[in-house]
């Protein structure tokens, strides 16, 4: 996927927001790719992480609110531990969360789930589905 970059598509105060609540600085990234190299779940993800983090670093929040890379990150922080700038990905991928959450846009629709689903799934999963997915 390509994206323009311009004045008009970068969303400084989406970096911004980034920086503050994940307590990173995501400029500091240099795109080494260790992050998805790293990464157990990156075979699920829309985009590998290092990916994310180069189009949080333009900012792109448009773009970002529609991959599912955020939700699946299982953040079990093994990025984090590998990556030579020390950039907790892990909290920016939260962060990023957080951002989309705040839109009041639900990943999952947990009122379109079916009868059967629900009654598979285990409840502590339903529940900590709903907190990380819902707003």
């Amino acid at each position: 996927m390509s994206f323009i970059i311009s004045p008009k598509t970068v969303s400084n105060d989406f970096i911004k927001k980034i920086n503050e609540l994940s307590g990173q600085n995501v400029k500091l990234c240099y795109q080494c790719a260790t992050c998805s190299g790293s990464c157990p779940m990156t075979d699920s993800m829309d985009f590998s992480p290092r990916k994310v983090m180069h189009m949080i670093q333009f900012g792109q929040d448009e773009l970002l609110s529609n991959l599912n890379t955020c939700w699946v990150c299982a953040s079990c922080h093994t990025c984090t531990v590998r990556c030579p700038r020390g950039i907790d990905i892990a909290r920016v991928m939260e962060a990023l969360r957080q951002i989309i959450l705040r839109k009041n846009q639900n990943f999952i629709e947990p009122s379109q789930m079916s009868a059967d689903t629900v009654k598979e799934c285990p409840q502590i999963a339903l529940v900590a589905g709903f907190r990380k997915l819902t707003s």
